[in-house]
């Protein structure tokens, strides 16, 4: 490992730990010349993915041109890096447990998925792209059917629980208790 600063080749680990998603393993360093000290990674290396393209060319997968397509659908949207980052490792983890070949189709639509989930005019912007929209009748007929699927709401519990067969729900009678709270101080 050369050091960044003065390319000397010898250095000194000082710390290993794994990173956050236990991908790959975080090293501080210290050059043994100039003693600056710099982050390496190392990660597993994983077999060649390649993928189909349409006109049924073969290429290698690349990860950059996963990130920078969801990070071009996500412009301008408040969605964090760490999420598009777990999206891509999950879709990623996803394309290497299916084959060494994936068609460029498969992996579109991996991406909408997650898209669907992650951001809604995300996920149009990718779709327009992925689906070729030619016209407006195209982006109308996605948009409804956005529209009508069901959003749950992660902040909001659920007003009932999912019936489970057993004894009916609890209500309030004219026999229980009320609770009173007071008051005290300025309005």
């Amino acid at each position: 490992m050369r050091c960044p600063k003065c390319g000397f080749r010898d250095d000194k680990v000082i710390d290993s730990r794994q990173s956050r998603d236990s991908s790959s393993i975080r090293r501080r360093r210290v050059c043994l010349q100039c003693a600056y000290r710099f982050t390496t990674y190392e990660q597993i290396e994983r077999s060649d993915l390649r993928v189909i393209k349409r006109d049924r060319t073969h290429e290698p997968f690349d990860r950059r041109k996963l990130v920078n397509s969801l990070a071009k659908a996500c412009e301008k949207r408040s969605i964090s890096l760490v999420t598009l980052e777990t999206a891509v490792d999950e879709i990623v983890h996803e394309l290497e447990t299916s084959g060494r070949e994936v068609p460029s189709a498969t992996i579109g639509t991996k991406v909408l998925e997650k898209l669907r989930v992650i951001d809604e005019v995300a996920y149009l912007r990718y779709a327009s792209v992925h689906r070729r929209f030619e016209q407006v009748d195209q982006f109308v007929d996605a948009i409804q059917a956005l529209g009508r699927r069901i959003k749950p709401n992660s902040l909001q519990p659920e007003l009932f629980e999912p019936e489970m067969g057993g004894s009916p729900p609890v209500t309030a009678g004219a026999n229980d208790t009320e609770t009173k709270v007071e008051t005290h101080g300025r309005v």
